[in-house]
């Protein structure tokens, strides 16, 4: 079984890739309490349907460039975007 992990898309703006970010959490070793760590990964998304806010599924691949070696499995939540309905050129 590959690698998954779970986390939420953050950016779209290069062409077929996402970048998501991964939180795992910790105990911290002194202090006994829970740390958030975050780690942003590029992930193949091949065809361009992850908006930014998607909570999403990825899955370890071979190296697809020289930083992306996940891929997108499924969109798990997508994300709370509100479009004016009056006013129409805006969803063009």
């Amino acid at each position: 079984m590959r690698q998954q992990f779970v986390g939420v898309v953050v950016g779209t703006a290069m062409q077929l890739t996402a970048k998501v970010r991964v939180a795992s959490q910790r105990v911290h070793p002194i202090v006994h309490k829970l740390v958030t760590k975050h780690k942003n990964i590029l992930a193949h998304d091949a065809e361009q349907v992850c908006s930014v806010g998607d909570v999403v599924r990825i899955e370890a691949c071979r190296p697809i460039s020289k930083r992306k070696t996940f891929k997108v499995l499924e969109i798990i939540r997508r994300a709370k975007t509100w479009t004016d309905p009056d006013n129409e050129e805006v969803k063009r």
